[in-house]
């Protein structure tokens, strides 16, 4: 078993759950279908994306132990529709466009990015320094936390924040860490990470 199993389990199973969470709730409101279609669609873009352009940091190992503690973990992020759907508060229409702008923004740069990265890095090993990655170096994870964000939003409570937050510091910050020191091995490095963001593309360079 691998990383990436448990991780699209929980990406393809996330319709569902919402689905669910509506009928359980008999919430049949705007904001909640607007996420469904958000969410859902997000999940199925990711299990297309594994089949296209899989990510090879996903690929990794995992005992069955680890993988229910990874599924788990996962699990929190739909903190964020049990906390719209149970409260049958609808989110203002200018929210609802707001998280719409930002998840189509987040879905852009994450799977753009990640396509660009898989197809270069086949034909050609080494830095990417143009296109999505021109002025920033992760702008894959940029588009994901812009998701989240959106889901977040929609959600209007401070608890997907939170959650985003963890997963920010505990996942997505070392590993962008940790990719930046493999790409220091490259001639040029220094001189593209002083002109390029970690995460918030530097414009100004």
């Amino acid at each position: 078993m691998q990383l990436r199993h448990v991780i699209n389990l929980h990406k393809g199973a996330t319709p569902l759950v919402v689905a669910a969470l509506m009928l359980a709730f008999a919430n049949a409101s705007l904001g909640a279908w607007v996420y469904l279609a958000l969410h859902g669609s997000y999940g199925m873009l990711w299990l297309l994306k594994d089949r296209i352009f899989p990510d090879r940091q996903w690929q990794q190992p995992i005992d069955w132990p680890g993988a229910v503690a990874a599924f788990l973990v996962l699990g929190l992020y739909w903190l964020a529709p049990y906390l719209l759907i149970a409260a049958a508060t609808e989110p203002p229409l200018a929210l609802v466009a707001l998280a719409i702008a930002l998840n189509l923004l987040g879905v852009f740069l994450h799977f753009g990015s990640d396509a660009q990265k898989h197809f270069v890095l086949q034909t050609q090993p080494g830095l990417i320094e143009d296109g999505f990655f021109g002025r920033c170096r992760n702008p894959n994870y940029l588009g994901e936390l812009l998701i989240y964000l959106s889901f977040a939003l929609l959600a209007m409570h401070w608890l997907p924040y939170a959650v985003l937050a963890g997963f920010g510091f505990a996942v997505f910050l070392p590993n962008m860490r940790k990719k930046d020191t493999s790409l220091a091995r490259y001639p040029g490095f220094a001189a593209y990470r002083e002109r390029s963001g970690l995460l918030v593309p530097k414009l100004w360079a």
